[in-house]
């Protein structure tokens, strides 16, 4: 078991998404704070990242913003986050976020909640982190990428392992236990990048 204090969230900042990614992601923000689960997130206060916030927030949640200055100056902060950290560059923003982070979780998102997710998952291959990483996929949006994830094994970019580092769930309900199930990941499987 995982002693998970704190969770990094990845997911949409656009508020044009389908009803049930808004309510699973409530769902999760809520479910996390009951669990008294930190939730560390880009500090977005629109679309499924003000959604997880709120979730959270509504259950007496923390919830820890990082964002970089530029993105704060257009508005796109969120005032009601418990703490606030204003870094200078988006790469600061996601090393912050995984340094502060126990766990990630992964709901949908588009290109920069992909490239968080990869890079958090090639992290972890590389064994710069042994995290628990859970992809919530909800009504089937990573069906396609887990598809990628496939074919890169089938054509020995990667090896069957790497299917490990992650857990696939459908619910929000379900993203806790499977965070706290998930199996040690040990640092020195970092031997297995190379192909």
């Amino acid at each position: 078991m995982h002693s998970i204090q704190s969770v990094a969230v990845y997911c949409a900042s656009s508020s044009q998404v389908r009803e049930s990614f808004f309510r699973q992601a409530f769902l999760l923000g809520k479910l996390l704070a009951e669990a008294g689960i930190r939730i560390v997130y880009g500090d977005g206060g629109i679309g499924l990242m003000g959604e997880i916030a709120r979730g959270a927030l509504d259950a007496k949640g923390e919830v820890v913003g990082v964002i970089p200055q530029f993105m704060v100056e257009q508005g796109w902060n969120n005032p009601r986050s418990s703490r606030t950290f204003v870094v200078g560059t988006m790469h600061e923003r996601k090393a912050m976020i995984e340094n502060l982070s126990d766990a990630m979780v992964a709901l949908p998102g588009g290109i920069g909640t992909m490239e968080e997710l990869l890079e958090c998952l090639t992290w972890k291959q590389l064994g710069l982190h042994t995290k628990p990483v859970v992809i919530l996929n909800i009504d089937g949006y990573f069906d396609h990428l887990l598809a990628f994830i496939d074919k890169m094994v089938d054509e020995h970019m990667i090896r069957d392992i790497h299917k490990s580092m992650f857990a696939v769930v459908t619910s929000a309900d379900e993203v806790i236990p499977a965070l706290m199930s998930m199996p040690v990941w040990d640092a020195s499987v970092r031997r297995e990048a190379a192909i």
